[in-house]
């Protein structure tokens, strides 16, 4: 029997627009991910405020999809052994102009991106083929079993 991890998620709506997914959207699609409990700050934020963020944290003078931030330096904090901590930032306009121009389920690609930052916030990541290919395909069962397709299969235009 596989345990549920709980998960304590804040969201903060710093854009407005009316495809958002709904704080329970994100909460389903992170769950899904969860291999541990886990305290998330979720910010869905503009472009100015993405490629802000990019600059400062990554050297990036560019909006990027998703951020993942995670804490380690938690040990001043209480019953923390168990607990990770984490904020992620999701930009609007470039998950919303990925979209677009990959021909993908809106919804789906914000549930595609709210796995992928929960798995890095876990420790997945894909800075080689190998780490790419084992990240890629559980996020690809994932989203299968939400009901979604896999994201990384190539969607023909229909031009």
């Amino acid at each position: 029997m596989m345990t549920a991890h709980k998960l304590s998620l804040s969201v903060q709506y710093a854009i407005e627009g009316i495809n958002l997914p709904t704080r329970q959207q994100f909460r389903r699609w992170i769950k899904t991910a969860l291999q541990r409990d886990v305290q998330i700050v979720l910010r869905i934020v503009d472009e100015i405020e993405g490629r802000a963020l990019n600059k400062k944290f990554r050297g990036k003078d560019y909006a990027t999809n998703v951020l993942t931030f995670g804490y380690t330096d938690t040990d001043s904090l209480p019953n923390n052994a168990d607990l990770l901590y984490g904020d992620i930032v999701i930009c609007t306009p470039v998950i919303e102009q990925e979209a677009r121009e990959q021909h993908k389920d809106l919804r789906a690609h914000y549930a595609h991106l709210a796995i992928h930052a929960a798995l890095h916030l876990q420790g997945y990541d894909h800075e080689n083929e190998q780490d790419a290919a084992v990240m890629e395909a559980f996020e690809t069962k994932l989203l299968a079993k939400l009901g979604y397709v896999d994201p990384y299969k190539v969607v023909e235009s229909e031009a």
